[in-house]
């Protein structure tokens, strides 16, 4: 052992009998069972129906509730409880208001606080004191243990605990509790939560997700393909820059990019009516309840089609410079016919439509003129100055990762590149060929390296990001081409299609993804799959549990953009001590509906994998940290005392 580090660790355990009780207290939460871990994915930006499901646990707090009260409520007064649960403070002023006389009110709290401590209890039976401890809302901790912890066999203390509950009440502190031991049961129900990707894109509030997973109390996330494509902007890449504008264009979010982080985009507005009309194609998608005037869809049309040709022209000089990246054939510009505005692709002639090439040298079509060049610059100083963007990328990438194994499952957003015949498909990088986990890894290293190198905008590093976000190769992407451009100039929908890496089709054999697990260094008879990136089409019957169990798929259509394609809200998944449930979830549409009637968003759970015994803590990756500690304490403890 490294004896300074030894001296250092002394100084927080400067006795023996502290170092052998922490040994003691850690040997025994080995034997505790394992916490339960949740996990989420393909948030896009649906803030509203993720912190339902966080506040939920995807069903987890109801069903505590049910298991503890079941002879003592109805379903009625279970939704209700539950609802008090999930939203204390708003169900708390309904309630307030509804009665008439104080006597009752005085009544309910004091039933209500008696339940809740009940449910505190029994939600953290699995952990240690202090674990619950820091759980609780810290101006009531002294309180709740009090009550929490109270044995009272012979009544010499029921006049006590009665005292503090009617003290509670008439001192006008019982809304604070309560609204603080719901959020305590909220923390305690889950112990860790997984976000499996995507985090941004199309829906309206990514940046109050990314808010509320920065005060959760234990988060990893595993980037997806647009959480990339925000990283890349803010380390430098002119074209993630570009593609983050041109998405929250078209899904008419532009107030994410100005008023969210301060991105002033009048120079891009400037450019874009100076050189573009109406187009069609580029008109951003409204909904019905959305309000804007016909002259903001006009700025945003220009804005969309000024960004995406600035786009183009981007890609362009990053498949010249890039030939490791094998995407010439992406060269879409130069194969165009600016004469009669055709484009041949796989020897096939097709009609250009909706054009917008007014910028565009057709001797030179991917250089940027002066004016874009100087945009580009401005709002790329701009990105990188916002504070707030700079405290939620540094967040992405510090609990973020391209993959985790976990608990014996492996957790990655979009694909294992694979050939047809399910071996690892290769890249060659720098002179270098990597395949499977090692690509995986270089992916992340380039990542890791533009972000800590955000001066640099045309280096390896940050060109590998765009390619994360739309390389054949790349675990995020996972399709050999992505046809942005044909989607907006060609009317032929065969063109649109973006064919899948073969990995999308052998996930469903049980011996492909037992050799997925392997190539990862987890046991492939026992672990899983758990993947993102694509939504599982459950009205047309796809089954999210793939390959025997192996394969689990938990995109389910959190985003609304998709939910008429799959048919339901989501998919959550949830693995406690005793196995694994799938959750569906059925659209969430308001938090008022739920306050009003109770409703949730849950529909059917389904059993992925139940364990033959109860795991316990010491089987987990946290058991792998407290084993490690406890072997330092045992060298400390030769080392500084038995010794002397």
């Amino acid at each position: 052992m490294n004896t300074k580090y030894l001296d250092l660790l002394v100084e927080k355990y400067d006795s023996e009998e502290k170092v052998v009780t922490e040994i003691i207290n850690l040997e025994a939460i080995l034997n505790l069972p394992k916490g339960t871990e949740h996990f989420v994915s393909d948030l896009h930006g649906e803030y509203n129906a993720f912190q339902h499901v966080l506040r939920n646990g995807s069903g987890n707090v109801k069903e505590k509730i049910k298991d503890l009260f079941k002879d003592e409520l109805s379903q009625k007064e279970v939704d209700e409880f539950a609802t008090l649960v999930y939203y204390p403070e708003e169900k708390l002023e309904m309630v307030k208001s509804s009665f008439k006389r104080s006597d009752r009110l005085y009544q309910w709290y004091a039933d209500t606080i008696e339940r809740m401590i009940k449910l505190v209890s029994f939600a953290s039976s699995k952990y240690t004191r202090s674990k619950v401890r820091k759980a609780l809302p810290k101006q009531f901790v002294y309180i709740i243990e009090e009550l929490l912890y109270k044995k009272d066999e012979l009544d010499n203390k029921k006049e006590y605990y009665t005292e503090i509950i009617q003290r509670i009440i008439s001192l006008g502190q019982a809304p604070k509790l309560i609204s603080g031991m719901a959020y305590a049961i909220q923390n305690l129900v889950v112990d860790h939560l997984h976000v499996v990707g995507d985090i941004y894109d199309r829906g309206p509030d990514p940046d109050k997700i990314v808010d509320k997973l920065m005060t959760y109390h234990s988060v990893d996330i595993q980037w997806g393909n647009h959480d990339v494509l925000w990283i890349g902007a803010f380390a430098g890449s002119k074209v993630c820059l570009a593609n983050i504008i041109r998405i929250c264009a078209r899904y008419n979010n532009l107030d994410i990019i100005e008023d969210v982080y301060g991105i002033n985009l009048r120079p891009l507005l400037n450019l874009a009516e100076k050189y573009y009309g109406d187009n069609s194609a580029f008109q951003p998608k409204v909904s019905k309840e959305n309000n804007i005037s016909a002259e903001e869809i006009m700025q945003i049309t220009k804005i969309h089609q000024a960004i995406s040709i600035i786009q183009f022209k981007l890609e362009s000089a990053i498949i010249k410079r890039r030939p490791d990246f094998h995407m010439e054939r992406r060269l879409l510009l130069e194969k165009i016919n600016y004469y009669n505005n055709t484009i041949e692709l796989n020897d096939i002639t097709y009609q250009l439509e909706n054009t917008c090439f007014a910028t565009i040298n057709p001797e030179n079509p991917g250089l940027l003129l002066k004016e874009e060049e100087e945009v580009l610059e401005k709002l790329l100083f701009a990105i990188q100055h916002s504070e707030k963007l700079a405290r939620h990328m540094n967040f992405l990438m510090k609990k973020g990762s391209l993959y985790l194994p976990y608990n014996g499952n492996l957790l990655i957003h979009g694909c294992i590149p694979l050939n047809n015949d399910g071996t690892m498909k290769t890249m060659v990088i720098d002179g270098q060929e990597y395949a499977g986990k090692k690509l995986l890894d270089i992916f992340e290293y380039y990542l890791k390296a533009g972000f800590a190198h955000p001066e640099t905008t045309d280096d390896l590093a940050t060109d590998m990001i765009w390619y994360l976000w739309s390389g054949e190769n790349s675990s995020l992407f996972g399709k050999k081409d992505m046809t942005t451009f044909e989607r907006y100039f060609i009317k032929d929908k065969k063109t649109h299609k973006e064919e899948k890496n073969a990995y999308y089709k052998l996930r469903e054999d049980e011996n492909i993804c037992q050799n997925i697990l392997a190539e990862f260094d987890l046991n492939p008879d026992q672990g899983h799959i758990i993947n993102g990136h694509t939504p599982v089409e459950e009205i047309n019957g796809e089954n999210p549990i793939k390959a025997n169990g192996k394969m689990i798929v938990i995109d389910g259509g959190f985003s609304k953009a998709y939910q008429s394609k799959t048919g339901i809200a989501g998919y959550t998944l949830l693995y406690n001590s005793y196995g694994m449930q799938l959750v569906a979830h059925k659209q969430f549409t308001s938090k008022e509906d739920v306050l009003q009637n109770g409703t949730d968003v849950l529909s059917v759970k389904r059993i992925v994998d139940r364990e033959l015994r109860r795991k316990k803590v010491l089987e987990t990756n946290v058991g792998e940290k407290i084993l490690e500690q406890i072997t330092d304490l045992k060298h400390l403890l030769e080392y500084r005392f038995v010794k002397n």
